[in-house]
Order: structure tokens, then C-alpha cells, then sequence
């Protein structure tokens, strides 16, 4: 069984940093492809990043492209979101996923956390 944990939102100025962290924490022995989506408000829920189980390039969606960065550990099984520049448009309740197949819409994948909320705010 797979159980997505995410940690780490809280409220930050503009240009700040925050650190999200999902852990699978299921117990279950299968590694998964994991990515973050978020969702504003009155919004779609919108692509963040995504990594890749066997490696490779990570994907981003456009608005993060240069600020966000995506990575795992070595037991694939936690994956970070590292926020840099922060802008009020962040602002927004960010989930984690996880499924067999990658790919950076929400259909791809069937496994998802609660969400961490995230305030960009001076």
C-alpha cells in the first residue's frame, strides 16, 4: 500500500525558500515515478515537476522553470520540492503523486497525498 506524507509548507515572504518533503510511507516495496501538482484557489489543479524512477531528465511545468527544483533520495522513496524566489502566485495547497507510469498530468497518476499548504505573503 502506498501513503504519501507531505511536510514542509508553511507561509513565507516574497524571494524567500521553503522545502517540501513526500515520503511514501506504506510500507510497500514497489518504487514509483513522484511529482508535485499544486492547486490555487478557484484553479486547476496545475503541474509542478516530476521525477523520473529510472532516472533522466526532470520535467517542470513553465512557471517554475528555474526556481523550483525536484530531487529523491537514495531509497526513492522521499521526494523534495526545493522553492527558490518565491512569488505570490506559488501561493497555493501543494500535493504529492505517485504512480507506475510518469508523466505530467494529473490522470498519470493514482496515488496522492493530503497537500501542504504554501502562503506567499509579505
Amino acid at each position: 500500500q502506498v501513503r504519501l506524507v507531505e511536510s514542509g509548507g508553511g507561509l513565507v515572504q516574497p524571494g524567500g525558500s521553503l522545502r517540501l518533503s513526500c515520503a511514501d510511507s506504506g510500507g510497500t516495496r514497489t518504487h514509483l515515478n513522484m511529482a508535485w501538482f499544486r492547486q490555487a484557489p478557484s484553479k486547476e489543479r496545475e503541474f509542478v515537476a516530476a521525477s523520473r524512477l529510472g532516472g533522466g531528465s526532470n520535467a517542470y511545468g513553465d512557471s517554475v522553470k528555474g526556481r523550483f527544483t525536484i530531487s529523491r533520495d537514495g531509497a526513492m522513496r522521499t521526494v523534495y520540492l526545493q522553492m527558490n524566489d518565491l512569488k505570490s502566485e506559488d501561493t497555493a495547497v501543494y500535493y504529492c503523486a505517485a504512480s507506475g507510469q510518469y508523466g505530467t498530468r494529473s490522470a498519470d497518476y493514482n496515488y496522492w497525498g493530503q497537500g501542504t499548504q504554501v502562503t506567499v505573503s509579505s
